[in-house]
């Protein structure tokens, strides 16, 4: 069964830092490019970074850039968000999904998301 499942979500202080993890499961990541895309209440989806599979080239929304980081662990098949200065309006549900195209281009599968809240 294909399958991506997030972890590491929480609520965190402003300025804080926590580490998603996207876990697959049912396929190996290494030939797929991995996006993380997040959803606030009342907004739309927005893509967050994204990583490539050939030569692990990474692409961030400007509002992340410089506090988000995105990495690859082919042999545990997991990537992984990195995100330091967390500010309240990062407060999302996160999301990542893959893709065996080049990133932004459509996604095959999906994870069922993780709450981030960012809030004193």
């Amino acid at each position: 069964q294909v399958q991506l499942v997030e972890s590491g979500g929480g609520l965190v202080q402003p300025g804080g830092s926590l580490r998603l993890s996207c876990a697959a499961s049912g396929f190996t990541l290494d030939y797929y490019a991995i996006g993380w895309f997040r959803q606030a209440p009342g907004k739309e989806r927005e893509g967050v970074s994204c990583i490539s599979s050939s030569d692990g080239s990474t692409y961030y929304a400007d509002s992340v850039k410089g506090r988000f980081t995105t990495s690859r662990d082919n042999a545990k098949n997991t990537v992984y968000l990195q995100m330091n200065s967390l500010k309240p309006e990062d407060t999302a549900v996160y999301y990542c999904a893959a893709t065996g195209s080049s990133c932004g281009y459509e996604y095959d599968y999906w994870g069922q998301g993780t709450q981030v809240t960012v809030s004193s």
